[in-house]
Formats: structure tokens, sequence, C-alpha cells
């Protein structure tokens, strides 16, 4: 329990362990009441309560990485891991996951390109990591699910919104962006710096910390609740108590504050400059990690305070530190104006405040401690002559950290430029790229490669450093606003003649005639009380759209062709050929199209966009004959085929083009060329494809849900869960915004298909929390396949 409730912090204990600055804590599920720390010394500990005394015992220490350790999380408990996991990040690159018993990783994840310096864990195996190379990825188990592109700089602080499947993460780009199912959903504003750490406080609230020495809190929705100040410099981590609002942060002025009520209820001062990281245990116990290396236990509880001894060790350890005033931690300091040691008879107004004293030309800090009503000397402030870089790591260039950033002056008029160096670089390397970036003479390379080394004391680990890719090659997504383009034709179906021939108007081309499921034929269930088996998935054959009516084909083409411009009219001999074309591929003909029918269709569907759509309707039906798939989709002509469809699936371009482009996809599937092509270009088609979902036109709605579902059959033959993810990611989204119930029932087959015989898929898509976006399904009375379809999905998940 929290004894002591309301009660100051006090020492628990110290614990020394780590070589160097302790970056990241978490608290542990096994053994309870633990925590997991991890270091620049590339080391990860785990430690257990000490039953006999307040301390904590250091269980094993976990070693994985060949650099420095920047983060930790615990992986929830599993059937196959019924203590959970611990995962780290790098500045390899690399997470490493480790069971709670064994000092080698289990195993590692590959696929960041830099720094790796936040994860959160979600359900069912999924974890969320945030790296220094903008993107953040979702893994599943060892494997990548889907990457998160779309912040500028590094991404600081990641957390996992475990009941809806959304995700956060906060950027050195200043924002914080929530994300659904792989998509951008929203971007939070605000912060005037870097965020680097983030919290959940409920289903609908977070808090964020940043480098702009604010806390904000947020509403899931969008708006900004509340603002915290109290840290004079960068907060670094922040952390929740259980069961309710109140909070801990750690930052670069030295100090742990407790916030109760959105008050700063109590500060404590460390003797360590950069206090990176903080978690709450279950007892409300605050572990904090800094740059000294020592990892600090704070307790409100009188029974596990530490002894009067450690507590004077603890204080006499801080009244020795140096303080910096150029770090501002103490505001604007004038050594000629403070007063005397009398200046401590003075009671202080509130707990933190502190007071600045000379004492026999010494300038020191006091700090006043409300619970024990007396001042506590927390340092000396020592002059800026000789203020060495006190921490390594603490110097931002571009929103990531160095060791070293310097002002190199090439000339003196000229503008000075920064050079950030830390010392596991080449000085020759980094002076090099230095002078490169900047465009200046390459004369100068010994010159600034000297001074890299006099100014480093010659601390170079001479390890080259990993090449940095390119980070910005994810740019942002471009999310077209909803065009409503309703169509408002009347619903005649134009594939039956009746009615004039007008693509895409509303008619659902695929109505079920009489109760007759679309897909299998079988009369539709009368009986409720019939058993009702799965017809529906897994889907082993792609859907088509075949309806057809040539001679209205024929008669709009030949019209558009009377008004198209004299470089793209087609003579009278390219009409009979592209209607013998037609008959050859709609009339199950043994006559094979010859290759100037497929010449000409390709000179028809290149006309300009507002009179191609009769030429794509074509293209649709034809595609669906072995010798056109050959010809359209093998390695010789795919990439103009291609670029030709996904050229009409520009939200702004005209809907008839849009439907026919995505029917014609859907119809690639039905033989083995086609199958191929869509899978290698499925990146790239399914990216096009969803921007289709921002309209209106129910026609449009089925067409991208049955790609969809063409989709899922391929990759259910074939066991790629990266394509799954991309897949299920696609239906996620599309589900959100569709409204007709065919499209939704084409999206649960698809759902359905991906996730039949695969565990991997199954937990995926209920870490994207797809079954609560689908329950409203399974009570739709008509049509009745939708509310069948769908509960044999749920019965999956």
């Amino acid at each position: 329990a929290m004894a002591g409730e309301g009660g100051a912090y006090r020492l628990r204990c110290s614990l020394v362990g780590h070589g160097q600055d302790v970056r990241g804590l978490t608290r542990g599920l096994f053994p309870p009441g633990g925590f997991v720390s991890v270091s620049r010394d590339r080391t990860a500990r785990l430690w257990a309560p000490d039953g006999l005394n307040r301390g904590f015992t250091e269980m094993h220490c976990m070693s994985g990485h060949s650099n420095f350790v920047s983060c930790v999380c615990i992986v929830p408990p599993s059937d196959l891991y019924p203590r959970g996991l611990i995962a780290t990040g790098g500045n390899d690159h690399n997470i490493c996951i480790f069971t709670v018993d064994n000092p080698a990783p289990l195993y590692t994840l590959k696929g960041h390109k830099n720094t790796v310096c936040s994860l959160s864990s979600g359900k069912f195996g999924t974890l969320l990591s945030g790296s220094w190379d903008t993107t953040a990825k979702v893994w599943l188990n060892d494997r990548c699910m889907m990457t998160l592109q779309g912040h500028t700089a590094a991404i600081w602080a990641v957390k996992i919104l475990p009941e809806q499947g959304l995700m956060l993460t906060g950027s050195a780009d200043k924002t914080i962006k929530l994300w659904k199912a792989g998509r951008c959903e929203r971007t939070f504003t605000g912060h005037e710096d870097c965020v680097r750490g983030l919290a959940i406080l409920s289903e609908m609230e977070f808090l964020s910390c940043a480098n702009d020495a604010s806390v904000r809190r947020w509403q899931i929705s969008g708006e900004c609740l509340q603002v915290y100040y109290g840290h004079t410099n960068y907060i670094y981590s922040i952390s929740v108590f259980p069961h309710c609002k109140d909070f801990v942060t750690t930052g670069e002025d030295r100090s742990l504050r407790i916030w109760k009520q959105g008050e700063c209820a109590q500060t404590i001062r460390l003797p360590a400059q950069s206090v990176w990281c903080c978690c709450v245990l279950d007892n409300g116990d605050i572990v904090v990690g800094a740059s000294d290396g020592i990892i600090r236990v704070f307790t409100a509880s009188l029974e596990r305070t530490a002894s009067a001894e450690e507590i004077q060790a603890f204080e006499n350890e801080l009244s020795q530190a140096s303080i910096d005033p150029k770090t501002g931690d103490l505001g604007d300091i004038n050594a000629n104006d403070l007063p005397g040691r009398e200046h401590l008879k003075d009671p202080g107004t509130r707990d933190g405040q502190t007071r600045l004293i000379k004492d026999n030309g010494k300038v020191e800090a006091y700090q006043w401690s409300v619970s024990e009503g007396r001042w506590i000397k927390i340092g000396d402030v020592v002059g800026s002559s000789g203020a060495t870089q006190q921490t390594s790591g603490k110097v931002l260039f571009e929103g990531k950290e160095y060791d070293y950033v310097f002002t190199i002056d090439v000339n003196e008029s000229g503008p000075s430029y920064k050079l950030p160096y830390n010392i596991t670089d080449d000085p020759w390397l980094t002076a090099y790229n230095f002078l490169q970036k900047n465009d200046l003479n390459p004369m100068f390379l010994d010159q600034v490669a000297k001074f890299i080394m006099d100014n480093t004391k010659g601390q170079t680990l001479l390890s080259t450093s990993a090449q940095y890719s390119d980070p910005f090659t994810g740019a942002g997504r471009y999310v077209p606003g909803s065009s409503s383009g309703s169509s408002t034709i009347p619903a005649a179906d134009p594939f039956t003649g009746a009615g004039r021939y007008v693509p895409g108007s509303a008619s659902n081309a695929v109505a079920s005639v009489g109760g007759v499921d679309p897909y299998t034929g079988m009369g539709a269930y009368q009986s409720a009380a019939a058993k009702v088996e799965n017809i529906y998935f897994p889907k082993k054959d792609a859907v088509t759209f075949d309806q057809a009516n040539p001679t209205q084909i024929l008669g709009k083409l030949k019209e558009l062709n009377g008004s198209a411009s004299e470089e793209h009219k087609l003579t009278e001999d390219d009409l009979i050929i592209l209607e013998k074309l037609l008959s050859a591929t709609c009339n199950n003909s043994s006559e094979t199209p010859t290759a100037q029918q497929l010449q000409t269709l390709w000179r028809a569907v290149n006309w300009p966009e507002d009179i191609v759509f009769p030429a794509l309707d074509i293209l649709r039906l034809s595609v669906r004959h072995p010798t056109v798939n050959e010809n359209f989709c093998s390695e010789k002509d795919h990439v103009q085929f291609i670029i030709l469809l996904l050229k009409f699936l520009n939200p702004n371009g005209k809907q008839a083009n849009q439907l026919l482009a995505l029917r014609a996809l859907c119809n690639c599937f039905v033989n083995q060329a086609g199958q191929k092509l869509m899978m290698e270009q499925r990146g790239e088609i399914m990216t096009q494809a969803i921007e289709m979902k921002s309209g209106t036109n129910k026609n449009i709605h089925i067409a991208l849900a049955t790609l969809t579902l063409n989709y899922a059959v391929c990759l259910h033959k074939v066991n790629n869960i990266e394509g799954k993810a991309q897949c299920l990611s696609v239906i996620s989204t599309v589900m959100e915004v569709v409204q007709d119930l065919e499209a939704v029932f084409r999206l649960l087959v698809a759902l359905g298909t991906l996730i039949s015989d695969d565990t991997s898929a199954v937990q995926l898509a209920k870490s994207l929390g797809v079954d609560s976006q689908i329950k409203k399904y399974a009570s739709v009375s008509e049509p009745a396949k939708v509310k069948e379809c769908c509960r044999f999905v749920l019965n999956l998940l």
C-alpha cells in the first residue's frame, strides 16, 4: 500500500552497479516489486527487492548490445514466457529481447538505421520502437510488421494505448503523432522543442514532456488540457503513479519532481547533472537513474526510508556537488549581490525553493524542505571558467545527442558552423563529412581533425561509426481531404442495358439476385435454425468484375472518339479491332486476342482522362484473358501498365476512371502473371489504392474492398507476415470509412482469409484493435452474410 500517502519522499537506497549513465528504467513483472535498468555501460540489470533491508539486489546483468543501451520495456507474460520478456534498445540500432533468467538475448530485432531510444509494449506480443532514424516500428515477436513514417526528426518517445490499438510517437520535430493501424490519424502541436517523454493517463488522456521544460496533458481528440511548468531545463522522462493522475518527472536541472493535483508538490535534487530516467513501482516508490551511474530509490513510506546515516551521506554528497551556473538551473547569478549565511535563518516559502548565499567568497546553493523545516545544502556554485562538459551525451544537434558539439569559425567574417562529434567517431572521417556538408574547402581537413583531437583530449575510440542512411526517405504521407463526390445519377444498373452506359453510377454491380450469395451461387439461408457453416473464408480464388455490355461500351467509345483530338482519334479499322478484342475476351470464344488488338487497346487507354473510361472498361474485361494478362503483366511491359493504372487512382481524378482502374487491378489476379505482378508491386498499389477510401462512391469502395480481398487470397497462400500486416492495416483503415454493406462484407472475408491458420496474424489483428472495429457488424440483419461472416471472424479473434 502507499504508506504515508501524501507524505514527503525521502531516500530509500542508492544502488551502485552500472559503470556509466543510467539511461532507462522500467518496473519489472518478475520478481515482484523489482525493476530493470539500462546504461551507457552497454548492460541491462534486473533488480529485486531485498527482503531483509530496504535495498535491492542485482539479480543479473544482461549484455547483448555493442554500444550504449538507451531504453527498456517489459513485454507482458504469454503462454510461452509466463514471466514476460525484457526488451532493450541501443545506439547499435538494435533491440535485444531477454528472458528474465538469462543474461544473453533470446533474439535481436534489426531494422532501424539509427539509435533506438524508446520502446513500449502492447498486448499479444506487440512492441513499438522509436528511433533517431525518424521512424517508429511495430514488431510482433521477432518480425517487423509495419514502419510508421511521417516525423521529420528523431523519435524520442513512443507509447502504445492498449485498448484501441492506437500508438503515440513524440519527436525532435516538436510534434506528437497518433497512429491507428499504421497510419497517422492526428498530429499534436504545442511543444516548442524536442518531445522527450510520453505517459498514458487513461484511454482518453496522456502526458508529454519536452526540452522546452514543460509537461503537457492532452486529450486523444487533440486538445491540450493543461501545461505544467517547474523544471528549469530539459525534461527527460515522465512516469505516472498507479491508479491516479499524479506523476513524476526528471530532467537536466539535476532534479526529480513529484506532481500532485497538477502542482509540483516536491522537488528532490540529485548530485548529478542529468537525471535521465524514472519509473514508479507498484508500491508508489520512485526509482531514478542519472549521469553518475547510480540508481536511487525514494519512498514516502517511513518503514522503507533509509537509515539516518545513509540520508546524511546522500546530503553530504549533494552538498559537495558543484553546480555550473551556465546551465541556468538556478537562474542568473550575480555573486556580488548575494546575502551571507544569515539568510538561511528565514524559513522558505515552498518545498524545493532554492536560495543562494555567499560564504567566505564561495557561493553555495540550498533548497528548502517543507517536511523537515530546514534548508538542505544542494551544492557549491562553481565559476563558469573551468566548467567542462559534465555529462557526455548531453549536447543536442538537430535533435540527436552528441558527446560534443563544437562551433567552428572558418574565417573572421563568415558564419560559424556546428560540428557534432561522438568519441566513438573517427576524427578524420567526421572532419571530412563536416567539410562536405558545409561546402568548405577540403584544405581544412588536417586543421579540423586536429582541432577535434585536441579538444576531446584524445578521447577517441577508433571504431568507424555506422553510415547513417538518409532518414528522410520516408516522407510524410499525403492524405487528401475527403472530396465529396456523391453520384447523383439515377441508380440504373449500367451493365444490364437499363439506362445509358455510365460507369460508376450508384449501382451495385454485384447485387445478389434472388437471395443467391454472389460468391458461391448458393441460395441464401432461409431457416434461422439451420446450422451455419463457414462458406466465406478462407477464400481460395480471386474475385473478379465480369459484368459486361459490349454494345454499350463500344457505342460510348465511338461517341467519344468523335470528340477526340486528331492525335488520339481511332480509325474505323481500330474500332473494329477493339470490337473483336471485346468479343474474344467476353464471349468465351475460341479466338485468341492478337498483338495488333493489344497495341490498339494500349493506344486507347492512353487517351486523355476525360474520355478514356470506355477504353479502361475494355482493359478491365480483357485483362482476364490469359493472353492479355500475360502481355500486360509480364516482365516486359508491366512497369508502364502499373504506372498507367496507378495514375487513375488519383483522389482528384474522375470517379469513373478510379472505379475502372480498381476493377482492372482486381481482374489482374485471375492469372499467374497478373498475380505475380500484383504481389511484386503490392506496397505501391496498396498505398495508392487506399487513397480511394476518401470518396463516398460505394462502387469504388466495393472495388477497393475486392482488391484487398484478392490480396488476402494471395497472402493466405504464401506465409508473408509483413504483407499480411500491410493488408490488415488497409482493411482496418478502409473499414473505418465504408458505409456500404457489400464493401464491408468483402473486407470481412478478406480479414477472415488473412488470419485463418496463422496465429501471428491473429495476434496482429487483435493488437490493431480490429475486433472492436467489426463487432457492430455481428448484429446486421440484412444481408445475413455480413452478420454470419463477421461472427466467424470474431470467433478467430
